[in-house]
């Protein structure tokens, strides 16, 4: 099987940083499959995510030196994904990233085989889930969802995992596409 990139979306509050979790701790000792970590202007105490904490500074030197692979912007933060990826394609693994719906379009020129795997989550859920976290305010949230609205349906072909129920019944769909996706690794 050739290396891919895996490009994860959802709704902020979809579950995909759970489900990215819960994919990593079952395929950490498998050789062909690499999960990224996102950089984000964003401090790691705010949410679930496994990310990269950078200044804006930081993030804008990183992104002069070309240092990103991918790079966007979204509710206020900086994205990136590092160059480190195109090495780890180059040796056979299959990558997963946390993506953008938003930037999809651009991935995609940039990596063409990218497959687009996107966490789909009812809208009453969400709304739940997004005022657990507590991250947003009522109004943000309710922007949130009518964004969600919005790109509802919208993915392009792929593969759509419905998070409403356990961790554990979509995590496993996740870590069945991934293995099914799973690069063969060289060695050097």
């Amino acid at each position: 099987m050739r290396a891919r990139l895996i490009y994860l979306v959802g709704s902020s509050g979809s579950g995909k940083d759970s489900l990215l979790q819960y994919a990593r701790s079952r395929l950490a000792d498998h050789p062909g499959v690499a999960f990224a970590h996102r950089y984000i202007t964003r401090p790691h105490d705010v949410g679930g995510e496994n990310h990269v904490a950078l200044t804006a500074a930081e993030f804008a030197m990183r992104q002069r030196s070309r240092l990103f692979a991918l790079a966007w912007t979204s509710h206020g933060h900086s994205y990136g994904i590092g160059i480190e990826i195109n090495q780890w394609l180059g040796k056979g693994n299959t990558v997963v990233v946390n993506g953008s719906r938003e930037y999809m379009a651009q991935a995609k020129l940039h990596y063409p085989e990218l497959l687009v795997v996107t966490i789909e989550v009812p809208t009453e859920l969400l709304r739940q889930r997004l005022l657990v976290r507590g991250r947003e305010d009522p109004g943000a949230i309710e922007q949130r969802l009518d964004r969600h609205r919005l790109l509802q349906g919208s993915a392009p072909a792929g593969q759509v995992i419905t998070n409403d129920g356990p961790l554990s019944r979509a995590g496993d769909l996740l870590v069945a596409c991934l293995l099914e996706h799973a690069g063969q690794p060289q060695c050097v």
